[in-house]
C-alpha cells in the first residue's frame, strides 16, 4: 500500500529583543549560568510581570509578513505543567486569543509553488536549559533562557514531504532575517522546530495518528527526522501494529526517533487566562504604522532582480538569500555604471555568486564579516575594464581586498600585477613565442585549434600572467595570418 506523509511544523523563534518577555533582563547569549534572572524570570512569590511592548510589535510584523490577520484582543494564558527548566510550574503563553491567525507561505518546490496554511502565531516564553552531566548522573539548570521572548508558529498539515518542509523552514528564515525580527541562529536555539507527522493511505482523506518530534535545530535533523519517522510509522502499520499518538525525541547521531513521552491534548495543561497580566489592545494605527516600516520581502525582491536586472531566477535567488546580500548588490550595480545596465548587473553577481561565496566558504565566515565595500568591489570591476589587471589576477586582489580592505589600485602597485598592455612590448614576445613553437603553427594551420590557445598559453607564461589575454589573442592571430 502506498501511503502519504502529513506534517504540520510548530517553529518556535526567539525575538531579537534586549530584554526578556514579562522583564527588564537580558536576553544575551552565552552568559554565566543564573546570571540573568529576577524574580519575575523566576516566578517568585508576589513577582508581577510586564508585557514587552517590542516583542509584541516583532509578532506583529511577522504576522503581516505571513499574511495573517492580526487580533485586536489578545491575553495571556497559563498553560500548566511541571518542568524543571519551567520555574513557575506553568509557562505563559496565547492559547485562546493568540496575536495572529489564518495567514499563508507560498513556497517553490520542483519549479511549482505551493501554499502553506499558518494556523496561528502566539507569543510565548521561553523555559530554561537544563545541561545532562551524564558523567556524575545529573541534570543542572540554568535559568538565563526563561522568560525570553518567543513565538511560536504553527502552520497546517498542509507539508507532504520532507523536502516540502525544508522549503518552508527556508524561506521562513529568510523572512525573519529580512524582518529583523530573530537572529534565526539555530545552533544557539534561536530558531527550533517540533514536527507533527501522521501517514494515511494514498486518496484517504482521514488523517492518521500523528507523532511529534521536539526541538529539531537544523534543516538536515528535520529533513532525516520526517523521512525516518515516516517510514518507522509505515512499518508500524504494515506489521499490523498501531501508530501511539507520542512524543518522540530525534537522536541525529543514531538517525532514529526515540519515545519519550504520551501526548498531551489542550486539556491536560488546564489552560486560563493569566491572572497578571491584563489584556492587551492592538489598534489600527500601530498595525498601520508596522506595516509602513516593513522592509522589501524576499519573495518581492526575487522578482524584482529578474524583471529589473534582467538576472536569471538562480541569480536572483542566491542574492537574495540574505538582505545584507541583496542590498551589497543593488548599491555596487549602481555604483558600477548604471549605463551598462543588465551587463552590469551580471557582472556584479558573477562575482558575488562566484569569488565572494567561494571566499566566505573557505574561511567560515559571513559578508558583514569581511572588509569588502560595494566601492571596492566595483572599483575592482573597473581595474578589469579599463585593461589595467586581468580576470586572473583580479581573483587574488579580490581575496586581498577583502581580508585587509585595501584599495584595489594599492594591492595592484604593491603586488606588481599591473597588465601588460603595450602592443610593441606584447608582439615582441608573441613572435619569440611563435619562432620557439614552429609545430604548434603547423598544426594550428592544419586546422587543430587547441594549438592555437597552447601558444596563447606560451605567451601569458612569459610574461607571468601578467599580458593582457585581449590583445595576446588578436596580436597573435595577427602574427600566424602573416
Amino acid at each position: 500500500m502506498k501511503y502519504q506523509t502529513v506534517v504540520g511544523l510548530e517553529i518556535h523563534v526567539e525575538l531579537k529583543t534586549q530584554s526578556k518577555m514579562f522583564c527588564s533582563c537580558s536576553t544575551a547569549f552565552g552568559g554565566q549560568p543564573n546570571s540573568q534572572c529576577c524574580p519575575v524570570c523566576l516566578g517568585m512569590p508576589g513577582a508581577l510581570p510586564v508585557i514587552n511592548r517590542r516583542a509584541v510589535e516583532l509578532a506583529i510584523k511577522t504576522g503581516l509578513a505571513l499574511n495573517c490577520k492580526i487580533s485586536e484582543y489578545n491575553t495571556m494564558d497559563r498553560k500548566n505543567y511541571f518542568y524543571p527548566d519551567l520555574p513557575k510550574a506553568y509557562q505563559t503563553t496565547q492559547q485562546y486569543h493568540p496575536i495572529c491567525k489564518d495567514g499563508y507561505l507560498d513556497i517553490e518546490i520542483d519549479g511549482k509553488k505551493k501554499r502553506i496554511g499558518i494556523t496561528r502565531i502566539h507569543l510565548e516564553e521561553d523555559a530554561g536549559k537544563l545541561i545532562h552531566d551524564t558523567d556524575n548522573s545529573r541534570s543542572l539548570i540554568d535559568y538565563n533562557r526563561a522568560g525570553v521572548p518567543l513565538i511560536e508558529i504553527v502552520t497546517e498539515p498542509h507539508i507532504g514531504s520532507s523536502d516540502e518542509a525544508v522549503a518552508f523552514l527556508d524561506e521562513l528564515r529568510k523572512i525573519l532575517l529580512y524582518l529583523e525580527v530573530s537572529d534565526c541562529k539555530m545552533q544557539e536555539g534561536s530558531l527550533r522546530c517540533d514536527v507533527n507527522l501522521s501517514i494515511k493511505p494514498q486518496g484517504q482523506t482521514k488523517l492518521g495518528t500523528r507523532t511529534e518530534m521536539k526541538n529539531l535545530n537544523s534543516f538536515r535533523a528535520v529533513q532525516r527526522a520526517i523521512k525516518n519517522e515516516a517510514q518507522r510509522q509505515k512499518t508500524v502499520l504494515e506489521a499490523g501494529g498501531e501508530v501511539l499518538q507520542e512524543t518522540r525525541r530525534w537522536d541525529d547521531l543514531k538517525d532514529e526517533s526515540i519515545a519519550m513521552r504520551e501526548k498531551h491534548e489542550a486539556d491536560d495543561y488546564r489552560y486560563f487566562q493569566d491572572p497578571d497580566l491584563m489584556p492587551f489592545l492592538i489598534d489600527s494605527n500601530m498595525i498601520e504604522d508596522i506595516k509602513n516600516n516593513m522592509p522589501e520581502l524576499p519573495a518581492q525582491k526575487r522578482e524584482r532582480f529578474v524583471s529589473e536586472y534582467g538576472l536569471p531566477e538562480y541569480d536572483a535567488g542566491i542574492l537574495t538569500s540574505s538582505r545584507e546580500m541583496a542590498d551589497f548588490f543593488e548599491l555596487s550595480v549602481k555604483l558600477y555604471d548604471e549605463k551598462k545596465g543588465a551587463k552590469a548587473a551580471k557582472t556584479v553577481s558573477n562575482w558575488l555568486m562566484g569569488e565572494l561565496m567561494r571566499l566566505t566558504k573557505e574561511l567560515g565566515v559571513e559578508l558583514q564579516d569581511l572588509k569588502l565595500s560595494p566601492s571596492l568591489l566595483v572599483g575592482l570591476l573597473k581595474l578589469i575594464d579599463q585593461g589595467v589587471i586581468s580576470g586572473s589576477m583580479a581573483k587574488d586582489v579580490f581575496d586581498e581586498m577583502c581580508q585587509s580592505g585595501k584599495e584595489p589600485d594599492k594591492i595592484v602597485e604593491e603586488k606588481g600585477f599591473r597588465q601588460i598592455s603595450d602592443i610593441d612590448q606584447l608582439r615582441d614576445i608573441v613572435r619569440e613565442v611563435i619562432q620557439e613553437n614552429p609545430k604548434s603553427i603547423s598544426d594550428y594551420k592544419a586546422g587543430k585549434k587547441k594549438a592555437f590557445g597552447y601558444l596563447v598559453g606560451q605567451t601569458m607564461k612569459k610574461t607571468k600572467g601578467k599580458a593582457n589575454p585581449q590583445l595576446v589573442n588578436k596580436i597573435l592571430q595577427d602574427e600566424i595570418n602573416k
